[in-house]
């Protein structure tokens, strides 16, 4: 299904889809399901030429289903690997970047995205491997890093 709607959603337009994993598949030990799912959205995106990001929803995983997760990523053909939907129970942190990029090298891209809201934060994300930002403070963060008072016009957008 994940497959048939990345398909659709290139169709429509899109040049990059992300996808969650099977977070219940990879507690379970099913790592095959996991790969298989994964594999499936990104050989789509490949033909394509679209960019791939699977996202782990790392707040709820241990370091090591992480690992596990960013290593069947990376074998499955991930553009990227990305920390959160930003509807879980937590978002982005520095450790989890930077776990994340010690595991799938400088080859895949690292999203870091969930509850990055200021200037700081997304500075601690970048030193730690990311190479993308997901935030809907972009506007407020640009404006704090030109110095204006609040982080420039709009609280986020």
């Amino acid at each position: 299904m994940k497959a048939f709607e990345a398909r659709r959603a290139i169709f429509d337009g899109a040049t990059e889809v992300d996808m969650v994993i099977n977070v219940g598949a990879l507690k379970s030990g099913d790592l095959a399901l996991v790969e298989r799912d994964i594999r499936a959205v990104t050989e789509v995106c490949r033909h394509t030429r679209a960019t791939s990001k699977v996202i782990i929803e790392a707040a709820l995983l241990t370091d090591q289903e992480k690992v596990t997760a960013c290593t069947i990523a990376k074998a499955a053909g991930a553009g990227f690997v990305k920390t959160s939907t930003g509807f879980g129970p937590g978002g982005a942190t520095a450790g989890d970047v930077a776990l994340m990029r010690r595991t799938v090298g400088p080859g895949v891209g690292v999203k870091a995205a969930g509850g990055i809201r200021d200037l700081a934060t997304l500075q601690a994300m970048v030193a730690a491997g990311a190479t993308r930002i997901g935030t809907s403070a972009g506007v407020a963060i640009v404006g704090e890093a030109r110095g204006e008072r609040g982080g420039g016009a709009g609280a986020g957008y």
